[in-house]
C-alpha cells in the first residue's frame, strides 16, 4: 500500500477526528484527506492567538468554507501562562499541553474519537520539546505515523490542487522570541506587523527575530541583494520602526529554521 492508503486506512478507523488546524501546508494536507474520508465526522479546530497572524487565520478560515469543513476556535492565551511566558527552551512543551488541552475538550464536546496534528517524518530530526504534550494528551500525528515527509506531503497537496502545496513553512510568532526573552502579547504583535512589512513587499520565506528594541530580518540569500536595494530598505525601515521596534538590523547569514535553537544545540 501506498502512504496515501495508509493514511487513508488510518483515518477510517479512527471513524472521528478533530484537526488541529493552522492553515500551514501539513495541517491543510491532513484536514483535506480526513474531511475526504470521513466527510461530517471530520472538524478543523483553529487556535486564534497573537502568535499566529490574522492572515493564516484568515486563510484557514476561507479553506474550512471552500471545502465545507465544520471549524471550531479555540483561545488558548497561551502568553497569559507564566511557564511560557518566561519562555524557556521548552516553551512548546506548555504552549502545545494548553493548546491541545482545549482541543480535547471540543473533540469530545463534538463526538470525535481523536484529536489530530500535522507533524511530519521530517519534523522528528527537529528541537520539538512540543512532541512531549502530544504524546502525553494522546493526540495523533497521522502523517509522521505514516511516514510522510514535507516534500511528499507538497507533491501530494499538488496533486489534490491545495492552495498550500507551495506555501512556506511557518512557525508560530513565539519563535521569534529568543529563550529567556519575555513573551507578551505587545511583542506578539509587533513581531506580527514587522512580518507583513516583507509580505507585502513580495518576500516569500522570513522571519523577524525579536531581541527587544532589535528587529533582526532573516531571508533567503538570494533575497538579501533586494533586501538592501535603497527603495526596499527605506521601506523596510521606516514601517518596521513604525510598528514598534527602535533598530532594524539584517542577519547577513540570512533565513533558516530554528535559528534561535542554534545556542541550545549546538548547531
Amino acid at each position: 500500500m501506498s502512504k496515501v492508503d495508509d493514511l487513508k486506512k488510518m483515518l477510517k478507523d479512527m471513524n472521528s477526528v478533530a484537526v488541529a488546524f493552522s492553515g500551514g501546508v501539513d495541517s491543510t494536507y491532513l484536514l483535506k484527506v480526513a474531511h475526504d474520508v470521513l466527510g461530517d465526522r471530520c472538524i478543523a479546530v483553529t487556535a486564534l492567538s497573537p502568535s499566529f497572524p490574522d492572515s493564516e487565520n484568515d486563510e484557514a478560515r476561507e479553506f474550512c468554507k471552500s471545502e465545507g469543513i465544520k471549524q471550531v476556535f479555540v483561545n488558548p492565551e497561551e502568553y497569559k501562562v507564566e511557564e511560557y511566558a518566561v519562555n524557556p527552551p521548552n516553551r512548546c512543551y506548555y504552549c502545545k499541553h494548553i493548546l491541545f488541552s482545549g482541543m480535547k475538550k471540543v473533540a469530545e464536546e463534538y463526538g470525535c474519537n481523536y484529536v489530530l496534528e500535522g507533524t511530519n517524518a521530517d519534523d522528528i530530526n527537529d528541537y520539538r520539546p512540543g512532541m512531549k504534550a502530544i504524546e502525553e494528551l494522546g493526540v495523533r500525528s497521522p502523517l509522521r505515523e505514516t511516514g510522510f515527509t514535507k516534500e511528499e506531503i507538497r507533491q501530494e497537496s499538488n496533486l489534490l490542487h491545495l492552495p498550500t502545496w507551495d506555501k512556506p513553512s511557518f512557525a508560530c510568532l513565539a519563535s521569534r522570541f529568543p529563550y529567556g526573552t519575555r513573551i507578551t502579547e505587545e511583542g506578539l504583535l509587533k513581531i506580527q506587523k514587522a512580518e507583513e512589512v516583507l509580505k507585502d513587499l513580495g518576500f516569500k520565506q522570513y522571519r523577524v527575530r525579536y531581541h527587544n528594541d532589535v528587529a533582526r530580518i532573516e531571508v533567503l540569500p538570494d533575497d538579501i541583494i533586494k533586501l538592501v536595494s535603497d527603495d526596499i530598505r527605506s521601506q523596510i525601515s521606516s514601517r518596521i520602526k513604525a510598528a514598534g521596534f527602535r533598530y532594524v538590523a539584517i542577519d547577513i547569514d540570512g533565513y533558516r529554521t530554528g535559528s534561535l535553537n542554534e545556542g541550545i544545540t549546538g548547531v
